[in-house]
């Protein structure tokens, strides 16, 4: 993405651009790309390795679709969904077992499982958190929609626990805005790269090595 007179895209910038572009792709094409994520998933070191996945429930325009947490289920994974708390702080998580352990969430078109919460706490049981985003750039930054609930989730992981955000290939970028606070992830899962170590190093043609 460019900005006019050289200057570098704000997080708001990158929003309107990335959900432009969402919006955008066919619907066969979205279908294709969430095949292919509910593919690379069942990859270590998120499924084969990973006892526990904190993940979510795409909708709209996100990439993926529930079979992607059918895979990691179809591999012997627990799986961990968010359940949204009525006000803006950590996540709740509660365990998905199925389509039939869903119902509709706060947000139209949000589904989230209606069976017992296990807490905020939960997260920290976890091998690997599929994390929402935007976008991520090379050095781990995520671009969220700024609501808040993942910021303040995502610091109670624990050491060496894979933070792996769902974007297209297209969403891997360069370099985004960064705060102090932001929590890096180790990895991005795209449908046509899968499993994307970060951070990556870029070679002096300005491209980055495969990972």
């Amino acid at each position: 993405m460019s900005s006019a007179d050289n200057e570098r895209p704000s997080k708001a910038d990158w929003r309107v651009h990335v959900l432009a572009e969402r919006k955008a792709l066919p619907e066969t094409a979205h279908a294709a790309e969430a095949d292919a994520l509910a593919a690379a998933v069942c990859s270590p070191p998120i499924a084969g390795v990973a006892h526990t996945v904190c993940a979510y429930m795409p909708f709209g325009t996100e990439p993926g679709s529930r079979d992607l947490l059918d895979a990691l289920l179809s591999v012997h994974v627990r799986v961990l969904l968010p359940v949204i708390p009525s006000t803006v702080g950590p996540l709740d998580w509660a365990a998905y077992t199925g389509p039939a352990s869903l119902r509709d969430g706060p947000l139209r078109g949000l589904k989230e499982p209606a069976g017992s919460t296990l807490g905020p706490e939960a997260i920290e049981h976890a091998d690997a958190v599929l994390v929402p985003a935007l976008a991520v750039d090379d050095g781990g930054v995520r671009l969220g929609r700024g609501g808040g609930y993942y910021d303040r989730s995502l610091p109670r992981v624990r050491e060496g626990t894979e933070l792996v955000a769902v974007i297209r290939d297209t969403e891997l970028v360069r370099s985004l805005p960064a705060e102090p606070h932001d929590v890096r992830m180790t990895g991005a899962l795209t449908p046509g790269y899968g499993l994307v170590r970060l951070p990556r190093r870029h070679g002096h043609d300005g491209s980055a090595p495969p990972s």
